[in-house]
Parts: C-alpha cells; sequence; structure tokens
C-alpha cells in the first residue's frame, strides 16, 4: 500500500503537467487569432479617425471603438461554447439569419449606397442583417457537411445537396436588395466549405457549369443594372469615365498611389482629408491606409490578415472532427475572399463590390460579425489536437 501510494500521486501531477503542457500549446493559434484580430482592430480605428477627422461633430471613431468592443466580447463569448451545445442551437441560428434578411425586405429595411439591406432601430443606430447571416449560415453548412453518415469519411450527394439548400435561402434574399457582392461570399463560402469537407471534385464541375448558366441567364434577363454593367466596363478600361463611374477607382488609385513607400504620414494624407475617395472610412478604407501608411504600412496590414487567416487554416487542418474543419474553412473563406475583393478593387483590379475590408473598414455589423467569426476558429482550437 505504502509503494502504490505515491505512485497513485505521481500519475495524475503527469496527467496534470502533459495538460499545461497541451493547454500552452494550444495557446498558440489562439493568440495567432487574436493578436492579428486587434492588432487590425486597432488600425482600423486609427484610419477611422483619419478619415474621419475633418468631418465637424463625427462621432463615427468612438462608434467604431464601441463596436470593436463588442466584438471583442462576443468573441470570448462565442470561443468558449463547447461545439456539441453550439451545434445543438445551429438551427435556430440559421433561421434567425433568415429571418433578418427577410425583415430587411418589409418596411423596417431601409435603402443605404443602392441596396435596400439595412434595419434602422432609430437614435443613429442601424445594422445589417446580412452580416450576421454569414456566420449562421457558416455554422449550417458545417452541421450539413461536418457530419458523414456511418461508413463514409467524406459528405455523400445528399449533404452536398442540402448544404446547397442551406446556402440558396441566403442568396437569394440578399440577391432581392440587391448586394450582389455579399451573395457572391456567401456563394464562394460555401464552395470552399464543399472543398474543405473532401466532397468528390465532380461537384465542382457542375458548380462550374451552373455558375456559367447563371451568368448567362442574368444577362440574357438584364437583371444586372446599368450602374453594376458600367463598373466593368470601368474595370476593362479604367481612364474612360475618371470623372463619372469611374471616378471612385481613379481616386482610389492615386491615394494609394501617392503614398509610397513609407507614406505621407498618419493624418497627413492629403487625398484623404479632402475626401477625394468616396466612402473612405468604410468601402475604400484601404486608400487610406495606402497614403498616409505607405506600401510598408498597407503591407502590414495584408500580412496581419495572413497571419490570422494561417492560424485558421492551421485550426481546420488539425480539427479532430468534420465539423470543426468545415466550420474553420468556411470562416476562412469568408475573411479571405472579403480581403481579397476589397484590396483589389481599391488597387483597380476587380470591379467595385462594396465588400468592407474585414476588421479595419467602418462598420459595426461587419466588425462584430468578423470578430465572432475569430470567436468560432477559437472555439475549434479549444478542441483540436496539439502540434508534437
Amino acid at each position: 500500500m505504502t509503494t502504490l501510494g505515491p505512485l497513485s500521486v505521481r500519475l495524475p501531477a503527469g496527467r496534470a503537467t502533459r495538460r499545461r503542457s497541451q493547454a500552452r500549446l494550444g495557446l498558440l493559434p489562439a493568440l495567432g487569432l487574436v493578436l492579428p484580430a486587434a492588432a487590425l482592430s486597432a488600425v482600423g480605428l486609427v484610419l477611422v479617425w483619419s478619415a474621419t477627422r475633418n468631418e465637424p461633430g463625427s462621432t463615427l471613431p468612438q462608434r467604431q471603438a464601441l463596436s470593436v468592443g463588442i466584438g471583442f466580447v462576443l468573441m470570448w463569448a462565442v470561443s468558449r461554447i463547447d461545439l456539441r451545445v453550439l451545434r445543438a442551437y445551429v438551427p435556430v441560428l440559421y433561421l434567425l439569419g433568415l429571418a433578418g434578411l427577410i425583415a430587411v425586405l418589409t418596411p423596417l429595411g431601409r435603402t443605404v449606397n443602392g441596396s435596400h439591406a439595412w434595419i434602422v432601430l432609430g437614435h443613429g443606430l442601424q445594422f445589417q442583417p446580412s452580416e450576421f447571416a454569414k456566420a449562421a449560415t457558416v455554422l449550417a453548412l458545417a452541421t450539413a457537411l461536418g457530419e458523414p453518415r456511418d461508413g463514409e469519411r467524406r459528405p455523400g450527394a445528399g449533404a452536398v445537396l442540402l448544404a446547397l439548400g442551406l446556402v440558396a435561402l441566403p442568396v437569394g434574399l440578399i440577391a432581392l436588395q440587391p448586394d450582389y457582392g455579399t451573395a457572391l461570399v456567401f456563394l464562394v463560402v460555401a464552395t470552399g466549405m464543399i472543398a474543405v469537407s473532401g466532397a468528390p471534385k465532380r461537384w465542382f464541375a457542375a458548380f462550374a457549369a451552373a455558375g456559367a448558366a447563371a451568368l448567362l441567364l442574368v444577362w440574357r434577363l438584364d437583371l444586372i443594372r446599368p450602374y453594376q454593367l458600367q463598373r466593368l466596363m470601368v474595370l476593362a478600361d479604367p481612364d474612360a469615365d475618371p470623372m463619372g463611374v469611374g471616378y471612385n477607382a481613379t481616386q482610389a488609385r492615386i491615394a494609394i498611389g501617392s503614398g509610397g513607400l513609407l507614406g505621407k504620414g498618419l493624418f497627413h494624407g492629403e487625398q484623404t482629408a479632402g475626401h477625394f475617395v468616396p466612402e473612405q472610412h468604410t468601402d475604400f478604407i484601404f486608400t487610406v491606409a495606402g497614403e498616409e501608411l505607405g506600401f510598408a504600412g498597407a503591407a502590414c496590414v495584408i500580412l496581419l490578415m495572413l497571419a490570422l487567416l494561417w492560424r485558421g487554416l492551421w485550426i481546420a487542418a488539425n480539427s479532430p472532427t468534420p465539423f470543426g474543419t468545415a466550420m474553420a474553412g468556411g470562416v476562412v473563406c469568408w475573411l479571405a475572399f472579403q480581403t481579397f475583393v476589397n484590396v483589389g478593387m481599391t488597387m483597380g483590379l476587380l470591379p467595385v463590390a462594396g465588400l468592407p475590408l474585414p476588421f479595419v473598414s467602418y462598420g459595426g455589423s461587419a466588425t462584430i460579425s468578423s470578430l465572432a467569426a475569430v470567436g468560432l476558429l477559437a472555439a475549434v482550437n479549444r478542441r483540436t489536437r496539439t502540434p508534437a
């Protein structure tokens, strides 16, 4: 008995030591998420302040700071949720997301910048339901794709079709607003999640054919609005109408190009101070970084985002469950695609799509939902295998 007593004490101590070691290792991916998100949010606050500093009585920086604070609280709360509990509430969250999108199409909705995508609560408070529907749809798709049947290691045809049906509903409602940029985000996320879940490659050939048919149908039925068609024409010839439809893209390139290598200095951007770039605190916030922080500062913003996305991919690849892999992959696709489109359109490489730069652009709904998405990645990380 006396010889076994010390042994009975050492075993729990050994397990506790291993758990502490694993916790420290598991903390690395979490810090790899939180630190870039915090840095990007801080940069965004400063850039929003710079972009709006000449507007008398502007409270946009304070509002953005409040949104960042709410977003980090929500990120922490989401990161602590057990994935099994979260999966149980996915249907409710998905239905709430659809309810928000439907509410926009009722008299509760308001039109902002050509899209009927907002709900105004009064006293200057408004939110965009499609931003919160992104997270709800990611969860719904992860549930559909992350539960293979017995004996299957990847989703079958039924799961893929269910996922397509789940994404078709929000895409259709968002297209009615119309907000084709956001609708495209949903489609890209769905495609990425189907790929990450290991679906057969023949599905992607079908997606390509369906996409081509949809574009042809949109063209034939004249569903593209004149201003959207003009944006595509400006992309082909940026100098075709520099004072008209091409004004945004032209001024954005001028602002970014004028920053040079190191920029003109924070709060010293002439293009920014003169508000030559429309919506420079929201969709075109990257032009403020390019002018005032230069190539070096703008590159740092991109590198911070890449660091966060890299950690997200690591978490997706090391998740012990298909549900966690699909969910983490969906969040990475969401943030990566919006970053790619936002930076591309401000540099004149892509048409103007009205997508904010995650964590950086002004916007309460987008900021809170993006930080909540980081919380989802952290929740998956809590159940992720630690590196050897």
